[in-house]
């Protein structure tokens, strides 16, 4: 039986998607709705990896589609009063978490992107989009710097290679503040349940988060919990509490990375983000179980507004022209 590989335009529910097969697995991408990925399935043993909504929570996905697939944050996460200070002018982002005063996670997410070109050979498929911001494009009102963000994702019998890349295409030097709010059902077999999962996460430090709710980091570090300490060595749930930590990165063996186990099915998930995300924020939902997000990031929540070193809480700035780019993957291991 020969192995289906191929790229098409389609549906996801009611929602235009560029469907990518290869082998055991499918994806599919929704460029009006920020170029969310919001599918990755192994359709052979009925594993799916990421939280999907439903044909009927469509609606309540586009009004708020930061919880599903894999959402491209940019700027990410939170950002005090709006306030965005960069190169002696401070910018003003909305204020969109209301109950906190913030701005939250950009406009990339809730953008259309152009969908550049779809394609497969006899070993892959894939998809590549696009986002370019000048002056009268809608982010620009609010974020007035000329760039392109671009996305490529790969699908082959060895999973999932997400490229991204950020191009300055103005005169000012860029802020390149990035994330993904990846969201990964635990369990992701049918069968399976919570107590199956446990979860590793390449973490370093616990960045201290203000006594105020607010969610903006102190920048000063906290000493990590023997819980937290257990989601470094692979052995704890990714339920254990109620979780919205922010960590630096440290990596393992040269690896940044993500590994969630199913000991019932004897399969491990493998999310592995590449070390220019030198950030991990995670998100469990109250750890209500069902889902969770690892997410990769550049920077510090609130960089901008935190007197720290640049250089040490991932405040990157671009010049015109300079690029910066990473790769991601998703697979599976089968235990032996």
């Amino acid at each position: 039986m020969s192995t289906v590989i191929r790229a098409y335009e389609g549906n996801f529910h009611d929602e235009q998607a560029i469907w990518l097969q290869a082998g055991p697995y499918e994806a599919a991408v929704l460029p009006r709705i920020g170029a969310n990925l919001i599918a990755f399935r192994d359709t052979s043993r009925g594993y799916v990896f990421l939280r999907e909504p439903g044909a009927s929570e469509m609606d309540a996905f586009r009004g708020n589609p930061g919880v599903h697939g894999i959402p491209v944050l940019f700027p990410p996460n939170r950002y005090d009063a709006g306030k965005f200070p960069w190169e002696g002018t401070t910018y003003q982002l909305p204020v969109n978490e209301t109950a906190r005063g913030n701005h939250l996670h950009g406009f990339a997410h809730t953008t259309p992107w152009k969908v550049e070109r779809f394609g497969a050979d006899e070993a892959e498929s894939r998809v590549a989009l696009s986002l370019t911001v000048s002056e009268g494009h809608p982010v620009y009102e609010h974020y007035p710097f000329e760039f392109t963000l671009k996305l490529e994702y790969v699908l082959s019998e060895e999973g999932l290679l997400q490229r991204v890349s950020v191009r300055n295409n103005g005169k000012k030097r860029l802020p390149c503040l990035l994330a993904f709010h990846t969201a990964i059902n635990a369990p992701f077999a049918p069968g399976s349940e919570g107590a199956d999962m446990s979860f590793k996460l390449t973490i370093g430090d616990r960045w201290e988060m203000g006594a105020d709710d607010r969610m903006l980091p102190t920048g000063r570090f906290q000493t990590l919990t023997e819980g937290e300490a257990k989601m470094r060595e692979g052995t704890q749930s990714p339920f254990f509490e109620a979780m919205d930590n922010h960590y630096t990165a440290k990596t393992q063996n040269g690896r940044n990375y993500m590994e969630l186990t199913d000991s019932r099915e004897g399969a491990k998930l493998v999310y592995d983000v590449g070390t220019g995300y030198k950030m991990w924020m995670i998100w469990n939902n109250f750890a209500r179980g069902g889902f969770f997000c690892p997410e990769p990031q550049i920077n510090l929540v609130n960089a901008p507004n935190v007197d720290l070193p640049a250089e040490e809480i991932g405040l990157i700035g671009l010049e015109q022209g300079e690029i910066w780019e990473e790769t991601s993957r998703l697979y599976v291991i089968d235990k032996a």
